[in-house]
């Protein structure tokens, strides 16, 4: 009885400190780019769209309508809704396992990080989890029996799914097999209350289903064909590794152990979980050696892995009470990372120390700092200025900014990428070219960090085919430039013939990031400007100029590296060297860069890396390597 009040009084504890924990950084959390767009589409109401069915925008609706606007209104509904989950846990474990172990299981789920983070996003993982979690609670239940209530849950959970993302239809898939493995799964499929509630969660699907019956299936063909490779691919043998280090490797080598045991178990509820949870993440794990890796997709298996969490308690009995103890340290640990890690993103001094990291949050990074810098360049602008983004992700989350849904956006690949391209065309947001903004002047903010660094040039060139000139008016340097931004202001009447000037292009090759410097050091590398060409280079240290570069070397391997073709008249004259003296500076970190100055005389800071200064050395000079882009 101790133990019983013991683990629920932990549950409550941990459950309401969480809620508030993840209100409180959901606050400052910069939005995220799929968040933006989400909340985009909450301003155009509809049952479906491009990426997903309508769930997630109706949620995001509900908490701006009625908590007002901003980050933690917007979550509100999906921190709500993830507060349900682990009490749904311990309602399946306590009838089905033990009351104690219910609340046991409610601990667990709290712990696994990413189910104790969720919600802390308007994702739609959070009520695809929540209806996941209802199917399975209804499954066990209909194993003793089918009824009314038991109808009516497990068809509101299938709906809730349907309505959430395309992926729910494998929690169905696995669903549906486990009960036709079990004989108690069989006897109830010969029920027609539960038919009734299978068509009616079937029928929670017409709404995806006309909308890409009306659209050329682009939905579909997005997330079935053209993100994925359909080829073999061994990083798939990372699924392992990744999801012991999201799960913490102790819980998620728990949680595998228990789903393995649960299916040898005589009850039939237990054996349906173990079936249910089981499979789904061995499904994902074998999609993995086929499927997309460029987009995130860590996410995929987290309903299989709650799924197995009232298995868990029965498992961890048998381990010794060191194992036990370290594996509940581990998952503490790892929820304790993972919120960490967003409250790291949401401090802009703590975030701007990872721009030279290859994990920099940009998707969360940057666009407060360009929502100041667009209204103060419109605001220098005439009142029938038109803003116009580079991509989905700039426009939804100027949009969100400016409380403006409607900007208009350009073709590019990130937009088709992730499958926004057609939502975009059926708003009528996406600008095909100067034409049609019908005299009327626009400020184009262009992302200089959305493309590789080789195919950025051939992407000015492109924004120049289409809106005929391309100024650099102001540059914007998130983060030390980790996320960097080009703000163009187009006339009203179009430029005379002569080319298109385009944003500078520059790299550092020495020293390399985060080499060691000191005393006198050379810095080498190049900068090329289409069509106007480049008239001086600056070497500037923490943002101060400390030396002026001697520009016009050759450097002929530029011109093969970029993509497009660069059209700066100095070709191939366009590297620079110059000798910066750091004597006087502290050791330990700084940062390196550049400000160019065109011959069109246009001025533009470039990104920076950092450098760290060390004790002084007799023979003054150190370089650090070479590095390409």
């Amino acid at each position: 009885m101790r133990d019983k009040f013991d683990a629920r009084a932990i549950f409550v504890a941990l459950w309401c400190a969480l809620l508030l924990l993840k209100a409180a950084v959901a606050v400052r959390l910069p939005l995220f780019v799929d968040e933006a767009f989400y909340w985009q589409e909450s301003r155009h109401l509809a049952w479906a769209y491009s990426d997903l069915p309508g769930l997630t925008a109706w949620l995001i609706r509900i908490g701006t309508w009625a908590f007002g606007e901003g980050t933690l209104a917007l979550r509100m509904p999906f921190l709500l809704l993830a507060s349900l989950v682990p009490w749904l846990v311990v309602r399946i474990t306590a009838r089905e396992v033990g009351e104690r172990e219910g609340w046991v299981a409610g601990i667990a789920a709290l712990l696994l990080p990413l189910s104790g983070t969720l919600g802390l996003m308007a994702l739609p993982d959070t009520a695809m989890v929540l209806a996941a979690l209802m199917c399975l609670d209804a499954g066990t239940r209909l194993l003793r029996g089918v009824d009314y209530g038991v109808a009516l849950q497990l068809a509101a959970g299938l709906a809730i799914g349907a309505l959430s993302h395309y992926r729910f239809a494998a929690v169905i898939a696995v669903g549906v097999v486990a009960l036709l493995v079990l004989p108690q799964g069989r006897q109830a499929l010969r029920d027609p209350r539960l038919w009734i509630a299978i068509a009616f969660g079937a029928a929670a699907w017409t709404p995806l289903l006309a909308w890409n019956f009306e659209n050329a299936e682009a939905g579909l063909r997005f997330q079935l064909v053209d993100r994925h490779p359909w080829a073999w691919h061994p990083d798939g043998a990372w699924f392992i590794a990744i999801q012991a280090l999201l799960a913490t490797p102790l819980l998620f080598a728990a949680l595998l152990w228990a789903g393995w045991r649960g299916m040898r178990d005589p009850r039939a509820p237990l054996r349906f979980i173990a079936l249910s949870g089981g499979l789904v993440v061995l499904g994902f794990f074998l999609l993995g050696f086929f499927a997309d890796t460029e987009r995130v997709s860590f996410h995929w298996p987290l309903p299989g892995l709650i799924a197995l969490l009232p298995l868990l308690p029965a498992a961890l009995r048998r381990w010794p009470r060191w194992l036990r103890a370290f594996t509940w340290a581990g998952a503490a640990i790892g929820l304790a990372a993972v919120l960490g890690y967003y409250a790291l993103v949401s401090m802009p001094e703590l975030r701007a120390r990872t721009a030279a990291l290859k994990w920099y949050p940009s998707n969360f990074a940057g666009w407060d700092v360009l929502a100041d810098a667009v209204r103060e360049e419109l605001a220098a602008m005439p009142a029938d200025t038109v803003l116009v983004a580079d991509n989905f992700k700039i426009g939804a989350e100027l949009g969100f900014a400016l409380d403006d849904p409607r900007i208009p956006v350009l073709d590019h690949p990130l937009n088709r990428n992730h499958g926004r391209a057609p939502q975009l065309q059926l708003w009528g947001l996406q600008l095909d070219g100067r034409a049609e903004l019908a005299g009327r002047p626009a400020l184009l903010v262009v992302g200089a960090t959305d493309v590789k660094f080789r195919a950025l040039l051939g992407r000015y060139q492109w924004v120049c085919e289409r809106m005929g000139s391309l100024p650099a008016s102001r540059v914007v340097n998130a983060d030390r430039g980790a996320q960097r931004f080009v703000l163009a202001r187009i006339p009203a009447a179009a430029p005379a013939s002569g080319g298109c000037v385009t944003p500078t292009l520059a790299h550092i090759d020495a020293p390399a990031p985060d080499a060691e410097v000191a005393g006198r050091f050379e810095v080498v590398g190049w900068a090329v400007k289409d069509v106007a060409g480049i008239e001086s280079v600056v070497v500037t240290l923490d943002g101060r100029p400390v030396a002026r570069a001697r520009y016009g070397l050759a450097n002929a391997w530029v011109g093969e590296f970029l993509q497009g073709g660069s059209r700066d008249p100095s070709h191939p004259d366009v590297a620079f060297t110059a000798t910066v003296d750091a004597t006087g500076l502290s050791p330990g970190r700084h940062w390196l860069g550049l400000e160019i100055t065109g011959r069109d005389g246009s001025v533009e800071r470039w990104a920076e890396r950092p450098v760290r200064v060390g004790p002084a050395r007799p023979d003054a000079a150190s370089g650090g390597g070479s590095t390409s882009p």
